[in-house]
């Protein structure tokens, strides 16, 4: 089955713990998988959270390419967000270790976004940070650079490795101020549809401690006994043999 826009739109009403935290009751992946690791920042962490499918790339900026024009490879990647069943998310592996140089800045963004695309993900650094900034275009990086090197792409729609997860085009990607995630394409409508239900077992506990008064601790037990069993209900409903 398809998943509509208006899903991917739900998805991006919440952020991305949460969204971890409801994949895991589906137990289709170990819990320390699926995710990048704290060397990808988001840049902008107050934006909204970004949804949308992987659209890899390789890139390298330490020497020139070997002919042809640094940037001739853009349009074939634009091309190929049309293969895509919604908006774009470029992802693109810096091979260059240590970066050499930003793989990205104000043009780029302006020309991915301009043709649909949802947001940017490298292990590799950016410029142009304002002007990105300014146009509402999240970009996750691993630093800033302030020159553009030799920058030319490679494997456009092969498996990249950024942050320590392995990205395939076209996986779903959800990310915000905390990091990004993948959510596994079987269950994405799923998640989509419990997450409410996931807040409201945590607001068992929350809503508690988060008001005035005194607090007891044995009231706070018998509240996290029943926030666990509604977890676990969820989790029953769910949750992959």
């Amino acid at each position: 089955m398809a998943i509509t826009q208006a899903t991917l739109d739900k998805l991006a009403e919440f952020d991305s713990p949460t969204i971890c935290n409801v994949i895991e009751l589906f137990n289709v992946r170990p819990r320390n998988t699926g995710y990048m690791d704290g060397r990808i920042k988001s840049n902008f962490p107050d934006f909204k959270p970004m949804v949308g499918y992987a659209s890899t790339a390789c890139f390298r900026s330490d020497a020139p390419p070997v002919g042809g024009d640094a940037y001739g490879s853009i349009g074939a990647q634009l091309a190929a967000f049309e293969e895509l069943p919604g908006p774009p998310v470029v992802v693109f592996q810096d091979l260059d270790d240590p970066a050499v140089s930003a793989v990205f800045g104000e043009v780029m963004c302006s020309t991915y976004q301009a043709y649909g695309s949802a947001g940017l993900v490298t292990n590799g650094g950016g410029r142009d940070l304002e002007q990105v900034k300014a146009l509402g275009y999240p970009v996750f990086t691993g630093n800033t650079i302030v020159s553009h090197g030799y920058c030319h792409m490679l494997h456009l729609g092969l498996p990249v490795r950024v942050g320590g997860l392995m990205v395939n085009n076209g996986d779903l990607l959800h990310g915000d101020a905390n990091g990004v995630t993948n959510i596994p394409l079987d269950i994405v409508e799923e998640v989509a549809d419990i997450v409410d239900e996931f807040i409201a077992t945590e607001d068992i506990i929350m809503d508690y401690v988060k008001a005035d008064g005194d607090k007891c601790v044995d009231k706070f037990n018998e509240l996290r006994a029943e926030f666990q069993d509604a977890v676990a209900k969820l989790k029953a409903r769910v949750e992959r043999s």
